[in-house]
């Protein structure tokens, strides 16, 4: 795949038809055809719970992502903490994280490419492209891993946006179902014990604590069978 056809194709996802964790595999997979030599690529993102690959191709990229996190040090974790280009063209004679190369080794990788993701805000990450052949990736690679991570950085950051305000739309709306059933219980403890709005809201509040479920439930539960023929 050309930078063009990798450009089409993330601009393709359907965001409100995708779950984030499609989004991101996407990426992943869309990487791995893209970017020449690669064998298998993994996505990292850096969040306040510390970092973790949360999409990749395969088991050997989670491997070597993963022992970087236990060892706090790698080419993913500098790529995305410097929002960088990290490349190793030959892992086998790599010192700058000890430990690291012969890890890689283990699991058949011989290079290894890291595209620090221009995301803003409190989030970082990388994406990680592996080879079992050493000097895997020539300028060209490198160059269209880094266009493809700046377009794969808007697609990210477009979903995560998404996502996260159609969950809060959704909490909204369950906030608002929730504040509308229990008003309703209210008025029907008022009619019925001749009672203002705060006694209304106490007695339905010890009921809650009574039967040690959640005030909507009780709420709902009161309405039910008030409007049950």
């Amino acid at each position: 795949m050309d930078t063009t056809d990798v450009i089409r194709e993330l601009g393709r996802i359907d965001l409100g038809e995708t779950a984030m964790d499609e989004v991101l595999s996407r990426v992943a997979e869309l990487a791995r055809r893209a970017v020449p030599g690669a064998y298998e690529v993994s996505v990292t993102l850096v969040r306040g719970d510390g970092p973790r690959t949360v999409a990749s191709t395969g088991e050997p990229a989670e491997l070597i992502d993963e022992w970087q996190y236990q060892n706090h040090h790698g080419p993913c974790l500098d790529a995305a903490a410097d929002r960088v280009t990290v490349c190793v063209d030959d892992v086998a004679a790599e010192r700058r994280w000890p430990g690291w190369s012969e890890h890689a080794g283990s699991v058949g990788v011989c290079s290894a490419l890291s595209v620090g993701l221009p995301i803003r805000d409190r989030t970082i990450g990388a994406v990680n492209v592996y080879a079992t052949s050493c000097r895997a990736f020539d300028d060209d690679a490198v160059a269209l891993a880094e266009t493809f991570a700046e377009y794969a950085a808007v697609a990210l950051a477009n979903a995560d946006l998404y996502h996260s305000t159609a969950t809060l739309a959704r909490q909204m709306t369950a906030a608002m179902d929730s504040r509308a059933v229990i008003e309703q219980a209210k008025g029907i403890i008022m009619s019925q014990r001749r009672c203002g709005p705060d006694e209304a809201f106490t007695i339905l509040s010890k009921a809650s604590q009574s039967a040690n479920r959640k005030l909507r439930d009780v709420a709902a539960g009161l309405v039910h069978r008030v409007q049950r023929p």
